[in-house]
Order: C-alpha cells, then sequence, then structure tokens
C-alpha cells in the first residue's frame, strides 16, 4: 500500500499542515569533500537501478536534501524508494500511488495545492520525507511503526522489515 494509504478514511490535520508548510518551502552538505564522497558513494550503489550518472545524481543530491531538511537519514529514504518504487521516477501503482517514494495524489487536494506534480522528483521527495517524518515523531521514534504508518500497513512487520533490510544492507552509510 502507498505512502499515507491509511489516512484515506481520515486525513490526520496535523500532517496536512505539515505537507502544507513543506510544499511552500524552497546545501544540505556541510562541505564539498563530504558531498563528494557521499554521492560517490551513493552513485555506485545506485547505478544498477538508475544508468544515467546525472540523474543519479540529481536524485540523491535531492534525497540529501530533503532527508536532511526532516531531519531523517538520506540512506533510509534511499531505502524507502527502492522498496516503493524501484527508482522508477514514474511509477504509479495499482493503488494510484505516484513516483519514487509512492505519494497518493489525494494529499494535493486535501492540502490545497491540486497543481503540484507528484512525477516531479522535488516534489515527491518533498511529500514523501514530509510524511515519513510525521509518522517518525508520531510513533515517537519507533521506525518500524513508522514505515507501517507510512506504507498503510501498520501493525504489519513485512514492509517495514524490507525496508529495514535495504538500509542495512545496502545503504548503511560505509
Amino acid at each position: 500500500m502507498p505512502a499515507g494509504a491509511i489516512a484515506q478514511v481520515e486525513v490526520d490535520p496535523e500532517l496536512r499542515q505539515a505537507l502544507i508548510a513543506a510544499a511552500s518551502e524552497a546545501d544540505s552538505f556541510p562541505d564539498r569533500f563530504e558531498a563528494e564522497v557521499w554521492l560517490t558513494d551513493m552513485s555506485a550503489r545506485l547505478a544498477r537501478h538508475v544508468e544515467d550518472p546525472e540523474e543519479r545524481i540529481k536524485i540523491l543530491t535531492r534525497v540529501h536534501y530533503e532527508a536532511n531538511r526532516v531531519d531523517l537519514p538520506p540512506e533510509l529514504i534511499l531505502s524507502v524508494i527502492e522498496v516503493e518504487s524501484n527508482f522508477d521516477r514514474y511509477a504509479i501503482s495499482v493503488a494510484g500511488a505516484i513516483g519514487l517514494m509512492q505519494i497518493m495524489p489525494f494529499w494535493l487536494d486535501e492540502i490545497g495545492r491540486p497543481n503540484d506534480n507528484l512525477l516531479h522528483l522535488e516534489t515527491n521527495l518533498r511529500y514523501g520525507c514530509t510524511i515519513l517524518r510525521f509518522y517518525f515523531d508520531k510513533e515517537k521514534g519507533d521506525l518500524r511503526r513508522a514505515l507501517g504508518r507510512y506504507n498503510g500497513s501498520l501493525g504489519r512487520r513485512k514492509y517495514p522489515n524490507k525496508v529495514i533490510n535495504k538500509l542495512s544492507r545496502k545503504w548503511f552509510k560505509a
């Protein structure tokens, strides 16, 4: 199930406000050396999913920025993206979730931004990172529960385990 799917029945007003604020905001690396090291390492890991090196750097730079904006590890976001869409920017699920982080389109109307494009890299990552951070805070730092909420599978372990497995085996910081 896609990001925010659990909220289809009842939209959390606090999450609505968090998304409104995030969508209204416009580098996350402390210095050039750290940026080069991280981007080089992660680009090599991402290569089998995204062939074009320029596209990889674009995705990685934006993931790093948006993850840091909400104080989540960028490697966690990469893990979520791999499980959600396998890095297909144009993915659309059977439930209608869109893009890398598989965002449900109902959020656009819920936050009063019906013209936002969830296939747009920056928009998709902004929404997805904001939603995941909200659920992480709501679950008082319990990553498994936050991931369950994100995926609409709270209380089940399959999805959180997949993401955590990707995080620990592939996207961890060396």
